[in-house]
């Protein structure tokens, strides 16, 4: 079964292309790689898929619920506000630069979406979050303020908050690109354990290696169009073109 289906999408900034025709699917349990060069469209699909940014043509669903459809005449549709309210319960999304709230403990950054978005009872969310924390490693941390956490720690806050939410598939938008090489490595650490629960998710990264050991299907883009697909060893192994190969030369292959 399909998570996400990602059909024919087309984004444009002006007279600039961004995306031109993405289809991608994402099926329950399914870890999707994206990679490609910088101004690629990696992030502009994930932002069409979390609803920040809308398409101009194609249609996007979840788990059969339709976000946007595209008429035969050529009309984009998107559902009601109350439709996409519920559809965006479906997804969670952590950002490159962590978006936490300055002003609020951690524990408050985790619960206050869940009192206020998903009305869950007060107890049980606070009791949700620390799990979270816990589990995370960051139980001690759950009183401090951001500006209290590394990079590292701040970023797996951010997990938490998505975790916390309860989502069929969990985004991630380039989650070490604001990270030293030492902390990179325990946001990764985390994500690698999410995949050992069989978490749904698209990771948009840079980081090749760990693409390659931990996707289930990877997506090649450049210049806003998916160039090549496959499992890790087919795109990585034995990519058939050569944008792919001449992207890649850059990385040198690794043992898991």
């Amino acid at each position: 079964m399909n998570v996400l289906e990602l059909t024919n999408i087309r984004k444009s900034f002006g007279s600039l292309e961004v995306l031109r025709g993405i289809t991608v699917t994402v099926a329950k349990g399914e870890v999707v790689a994206i990679i490609g060069p910088s101004g690629s469209g990696k992030s502009t699909l994930l932002r069409c898929a979390t609803l920040l940014e809308t398409v101009d043509e194609g249609e996007i669903n979840y788990l059969g619920d339709y976000v946007v459809r595209t008429s035969p005449e050529g009309r984009v549709q998107y559902s009601s506000p109350a439709d996409l309210k519920r559809i965006r319960r479906y997804f969670g999304l952590v950002f490159q630069n962590f978006n936490l709230f300055p002003h609020y403990s951690v524990i408050k950054n985790v619960i206050d979406p869940l009192i206020h978005v998903q009305k869950r009872d007060k107890e049980e969310a606070y009791a949700d979050a620390r799990a979270l924390l816990s589990k995370m490693g960051l139980a001690d941390k759950a009183d401090s303020y951001p500006y209290q956490l590394s990079g590292g720690q701040q970023q797996r806050v951010s997990i938490v908050r998505a975790l916390a939410m309860k989502p069929e598939v969990l985004f991630f938008d380039e989650p070490t690109s604001a990270l030293d090489p030492e902390l990179t490595g325990e946001v990764l650490k985390v994500i690698r354990s999410l995949t050992e629960e069989h978490m749904t998710m698209v990771i948009v990264t840079h980081e090749m290696q760990f693409a390659q050991h931990v996707a289930d299907k990877v997506y090649f883009m450049d210049d806003g169009l998916v160039v090549e697909q496959g499992t890790p060893d087919e795109v990585f192994g034995k990519p058939q073109e050569e944008r792919t190969r001449r992207f890649l030369e850059r990385y040198a292959p690794t043992a898991p």
